[in-house]
């Protein structure tokens, strides 16, 4: 099965070794946060053949990361100091995954974000991170 890539998503426009593996990663620039999405495949499973869920935490991270950038005037480079994930249920190969970020508190420095992970529109993930730049 292949999916339609969603409007507005395109080539992920942020590459780096940990995830050139799992490519092709989608994102899409909004107003206010970088939406990242995929059609999930047995490149991102774990042995019992559902999506890994180190997978979806790093994916979590990579979107809230740079989604909280993107609230700062002045170009930075953020690192991760905190990240919990919330497993709600499971992902399966040929879904299209969605991360979706929303933020809790943009300070001078600190970042607070929370994203939302979808899997043909069902919520499997939450995650809560904290930022500093």
């Amino acid at each position: 099965m292949h999916y339609e890539i969603p409007a507005g998503f395109h080539p992920h426009f942020k590459s780096s070794s940990m995830t050139d593996p799992w490519e092709p990663l989608y994102s899409k620039k909004m107003e206010d946060r970088i939406q990242i999405g995929f059609q999930s495949n047995e490149a991102h499973t774990n042995s019992r053949g559902l999506v890994h869920g180190g997978l979806i935490t790093t994916i979590a991270d990579n979107a809230m990361g740079l989604s909280c950038a993107s609230q700062y005037a002045d170009p930075r480079s953020l690192v991760t100091v905190h990240i919990a994930v919330d497993f709600i249920s499971i992902a399966k190969v040929n879904q299209w995954l969605l991360f979706d970020t929303s933020y809790n508190k943009v300070g001078n420095s600190i970042c607070y974000a929370q994203c939302f992970v979808y899997a043909d529109e069902k919520i499997v993930a939450r995650a809560n991170a904290v930022f500093k730049g």
